[in-house]
C-alpha cells in the first residue's frame, strides 16, 4: 500500500509490521460533528478497513480535547460546565461516527484524564532545558529543537502567521520566540484549574496529544494524522517537545486530510455555514453521505454542495438495490469479475476512493444491463463492505 507521507512530501511505500498503531487527533467537543470531521475520520475509517484486509491488526487511538481555550468559553457561554457541555457533544459524535459505519476507535483518552502524564513530560523538558517558565507559563523554546518546522516545511514568516492564526501569541513578551508555544498556563477565573510544578493552572493544546499518544502507542508510532489544518501549529510543536524527551521519530508516517468549504465558502463556525451530520443524516441515508464523501479524495481541498448528498442518495439507492437482486439458479456464472481486487488495487494507491467508488457504480451498471449474474453482485457487496458501506443492511437507527 502507497500512501503520500506529509513529512518526505510524496506517496511512499508503506512499510508496517502485523500491528499498526495509528493516532488520529479527535475533535474538541463544544459543538456538532460536521461535514469536515466526518471526512476526515472516514478516510482514516478506510485506510483502517484496508490495512485489515491486508492482514494487519490496527489499533487506532483517538483522542478528546476536553479542556482548551475553544471549549470553556463555549462552556460559560451557555452556562454549564465544560465537562457537561463535552459528555453531551461526545456522545452526539459517537452516535454520528456509528450511524456513518465508522470503526470504533480502541482507546479514546481524554485531556482531564491525563494531566499527570502532561505534567511529567513538562518538567522533563524543563528540566532538560526545552522549556522555560515566564510569568503564569510555562513555554516550549523552538530554538532547542532546530529541526523545527520539519514536518510542514513551512519558512519561520508563514509559521508565524499560522500560529497567530490557530491559537498561539507570537507577540507575546512572555516568550522569547514568536514561535514558542504554551505548555502550561494560568487558568483564568472560573477555568479549571490543577496544581503544578509551575503553579495550578492548566495544559496547553499541543502537550496533550503527545501525553495521550505516548501513553496509548508509546514512543514511535506507525501513522499519524488528523485535519490538514492542524500540520502547523500542533503536530510541529507535538515533534518537537516529543522528541526533545525521547530523541526518536514520534511517527514513521504522518497522513493529513484535506478542509472542507461550503458551496464556495471556507466552512467555519464564525460564518454560521457548518453542515452537522446529525442534520445531514436526518435528510438522507448515512451510507450516502459516506459514499458522497467517497468522490473526493482524501488529500484534496474540496466543496461541499447540498445536490451532492441527494445525488449521492440516488447512487446508494442503485446499488443497494442492484446487490439485493436476485438472479434464477441457471443464470449464475462462475467467473469472477475482479471488482473486489479492483477496489483493493486504487485503495492501495494513496486511497483512491473516488476510483473505488466510480468501480462500484460501474459493476452496478453492468450488473443492471444484464451483463453479470449474482457472482458480481455478490463481488459488489463485498467490495463495498471494504469501503465501509453495508448494502445489505440499513444503518442502526439513531437519534441525530
Amino acid at each position: 500500500m502507497r500512501l503520500y507521507d506529509t513529512a518526505r512530501k510524496s506517496v511512499v511505500d508503506l512499510e508496517l509490521d502485523e500491528a499498526v498503531g495509528m493516532y488520529v487527533c479527535g475533535i474538541t467537543p463544544y459543538d456538532a460533528t460536521h461535514l469536515g470531521h466526518a471526512a476526515t475520520y472516514l478516510a482514516y475509517d478506510l485506510l483502517i478497513r484496508r490495512l485489515e484486509d491486508l492482514g494487519h491488526t490496527v489499533t487506532m487511538v483517538r483522542n478528546y480535547t476536553d479542556v482548551d481555550d475553544s471549549i470553556l468559553p463555549k462552556a460559560a457561554e451557555l452556562g454549564e460546565h465544560y465537562l457537561s457541555l463535552a459528555e453531551r457533544e461526545i456522545d452526539r459524535f459517537e452516535a454520528d461516527m456509528a450511524a456513518l459505519g465508522a470503526r470504533p476507535a480502541a482507546h479514546e483518552p481524554r485531556a482531564t484524564q491525563s494531566i499527570d502524564a502532561m505534567i511529567e513530560m513538562i518538567s522533563e523538558l524543563v528540566d532538560a532545558g526545552h522549556a522555560y517558565v515566564s510569568g503564569d507559563r510555562v513555554f516550549f523554546d523552538v530554538t532547542t529543537f532546530p529541526a523545527f518546522g520539519k514536518l510542514s516545511g513551512y519558512g519561520r514568516e508563514q509559521m508565524t502567521a499560522l500560529a497567530a492564526e490557530r491559537g498561539g501569541a507570537p507577540d507575546d513578551p512572555r516568550q522569547r520566540n514568536p514561535l514558542d508555544f504554551v505548555l502550561w498556563q494560568a487558568s483564568a477565573a472560573g477555568e479549571p484549574s490543577w496544581p503544578s510544578p509551575f503553579g495550578p493552572g492548566r495544559p496547553g493544546w499541543h502537550i496533550e496529544c503527545s501525553a495521550m499518544g505516548h501513553a496509548a502507542l508509546g514512543v514511535t508510532m506507525d501513522i499519524h494524522g488528523g485535519g490538514g489544518d492542524l500540520i502547523f501549529p500542533h503536530h510541529e510543536c507535538e515533534i518537537a517537545q516529543s522528541e526533545s524527551i525521547s530523541g526518536a521519530p514520534l511517527a514513521r508516517y504522518w497522513v493529513h486530510a484535506g478542509l472542507v468549504s461550503y458551496q464556495g465558502h471556507k466552512m467555519s463556525k464564525s460564518l454560521g455555514n457548518l453542515v452537522f451530520i446529525s442534520d445531514l443524516r436526518s435528510r438522507i441515508d448515512p451510507r450516502a453521505i459516506r459514499l458522497a464523501l467517497m468522490a473526493h479524495h482524501y488529500r484534496s481541498e474540496w466543496e461541499w454542495f447540498d445536490s451532492e448528498g441527494l445525488a449521492a442518495q440516488r447512487d446508494l439507492d442503485t446499488l443497494v438495490g442492484t446487490a439485493s437482486g436476485m438472479q434464477q439458479q441457471g443464470e449464475l456464472t462462475h467467473v469472477s469479475s475482479g471488482l473486489v481486487a479492483d477496489v483493493q488495487a486504487v485503495l492501495d494507491d494513496d486511497l483512491d476512493a473516488p476510483a473505488a467508488r466510480a468501480a462500484l457504480l460501474d459493476a452496478a451498471a453492468t450488473i443492471e444491463r444484464g451483463a453479470a449474474g449474482t457472482v458480481l453482485r455478490s463481488e459488489l457487496a463485498a467490495s463495498a463492505a471494504l469501503c465501509g458501506i453495508d448494502l445489505r443492511h440499513p444503518p442502526v437507527a439513531g437519534t441525530p
